[in-house]
């Protein structure tokens, strides 16, 4: 708002207040005005660039009393609790100690005011008698005061400003604080204004029936001050993560994959056994994988199948593969299970699958683990895929998710290999950090399910993703219903 043009309906309402009231505190005007504070600090700042009012600022220090004050001004000073203490037969200073009547911290600081006071004097063998102690001190007056609420420095007398001194001097009775005051007038060109105001209708808000109506040609429409802030709304929404697995699953369509999907709850066999994991692998065991306890399922595949997957396990292994290993239920730790039983049942020559969904791991909560969280998993085959093919297809995945710095190491995993670890680099952490685990599936893993082509597989968590796009450094954030983070997190970023 600026110029001298027609005036804001706060704007008027403040110079009819001021009008009438003179020079007034800032507070006193919101209430004369029946404005908010915040809309009078607005019209103020109008109303001063335009010179319609004159804006003074002073500040002056008060005195407050602090919780232990507040205890001081209702059971009494240090001192006062020690004429009690006198009255009561108490008269050294160790039968004052041992009466409980005062913390033993107390008692030298009530000796010292009691006698700057004149309240007490000490005889030859250390009695203690009263004198003069029925009156209050300065300091108990000014604490009575106080108990009423904050006194203006500038407004005591002698007595009381050295009363508020000897309190200063005593840990964590007052404190003093700087309050500022602002004060408003009208100056002659509000005062010209005001005679020169149309107090004709004007209308602050254009509706759709005034558009319609043609109405809109007959009214006066206030001005509008564009710039003020405007209420916060929260709309409901999508979790962050539910978007970052809605884009992964878009990128993927778009790359020509399809999507399958799976049980949770799987049997050993194609958890484990199918992939060419030992039974014996430290990740079979309780501490590394949730079992279903005391279940079993005849495992969904053919004899076949379970006949050469065990003469797999046999030979490449030698440990002799037990069925009932194989039959144990757990909740899955990878969603490899669900692509292998795809490829399994369908053997195609040329398919893109993947999947999204929850893995469970028996792991410690941490800043970068977590005991179940989702995985996405492609897989390709064609006849003569190789790991070049491997790289370019994750490459052009994550330049759709806006990364551009990867490269790959060379790892490990029991059912592919060659073995790749996809390295991304993190900008606000300026280092490289693992993504996704990557290769070809071993002949051990294919042959015994009859798939003949060569088989590209990866996959890895959705949350590290997450992770990178909102800049976390630990992924249980995401899972920590902070509404402060879940309400600024945008939609889209750039």
């Amino acid at each position: 708002m600026s110029g001298s043009g027609p005036l804001h309906p706060i704007e008027r309402d403040i110079l009819k207040s001021l009008a009438e009231a003179g020079l007034i505190p800032i507070e006193t005007l919101a209430a004369s005005t029946h404005l908010d504070i915040d809309q009078v600090r607005r019209g103020v700042e109008w109303l001063k660039f335009k010179g319609m009012i004159s804006v003074e600022e002073s500040s002056s220090f008060v005195v407050l009393l602090t919780q232990r004050g507040q205890g001081a001004a209702t059971s009494g000073l240090p001192e006062r609790k020690l004429v009690g203490a006198i009255k009561g037969g108490n008269d050294t200073v160790e039968k004052v100690r041992q009466s409980g009547l005062l913390n033993n911290d107390e008692v030298n600081a009530a000796v010292s005011a009691a006698r700057r006071n004149k309240w007490i004097q000490f005889s030859d063998g250390g009695r203690m008698s009263l004198s003069g102690a029925e009156s209050p001190s300065p300091e108990e007056l000014i604490l009575q005061k106080l108990r009423n609420g904050s006194l203006d420095l500038s407004a005591l007398v002698e007595e009381e400003m050295r009363a508020v001194e000897l309190l200063k001097k005593r840990p964590d009775y007052i404190i003093l604080k700087e309050a500022k005051q602002t004060r408003i007038s009208i100056t002659p060109a509000g005062k010209d204004a005001l005679k020169n105001l149309d107090e004709g209708h004007v209308e602050r808000k254009l509706t759709t029936e005034m558009i319609t109506s043609g109405r809109w040609r007959e009214i006066t429409l206030g001005p509008l001050d564009v710039e003020a802030p405007a209420p916060a709304v929260y709309p409901g929404r999508s979790h962050p993560l539910v978007n970052i697995i809605d884009e992964v699953k878009e990128i993927f369509v778009g790359l020509g994959f399809e999507e399958i999907d799976g049980d949770m709850v799987q049997s050993g066999f194609w958890n484990f056994d199918a992939l060419f994991i030992p039974q014996d692998h430290p990740a079979r065991e309780m501490q590394d994988t949730f079992y279903v306890s005391g279940q079993t399922q005849n495992i969904p595949a053919t004899k076949d199948q379970l006949r050469r997957v065990a003469g797999v396990q046999d030979r490449g292994w030698g440990r002799g593969w037990k069925l009932a290993e194989a039959e144990r239920m757990v909740l899955r730790t990878h969603t490899t299970p669900v692509t292998l039983r795809k490829l399994a049942a369908t053997k195609p020559d040329v398919a893109r699958f993947f999947s999204v969904g929850r893995v469970f791991r028996n792991e410690k909560p941490s800043y970068k683990h977590l005991v179940e969280f989702n995985q996405v998993e492609g897989v390709a085959t064609a006849p003569g895929l190789s790991l070049r093919d491997l790289m370019g297809l994750q490459k052009e995945f994550y330049a759709k998710m806006g990364i551009k710095k990867v490269k790959f190491w060379p790892t490990f995993f029991p059912y592919t290999e060659p073995s790749l670890q996809s390295m991304v680099y993190n900008e606000s952490l300026h280092k490289w950090v693992e993504l996704f685990g990557m290769g070809i599936f071993r002949p051990e893993v294919t042959r015994p399910l009859g798939i003949r082509n060569p088989v590209l597989a990866w996959g890895g968590g959705v949350e590290r993703i997450a992770m990178l796009r909102f800049g976390l450094d630990d992924v249980r954030e995401l899972y920590g219903n902070r509404l402060s983070w879940l309400r600024g997190v945008p939609r889209c970023q750039l």
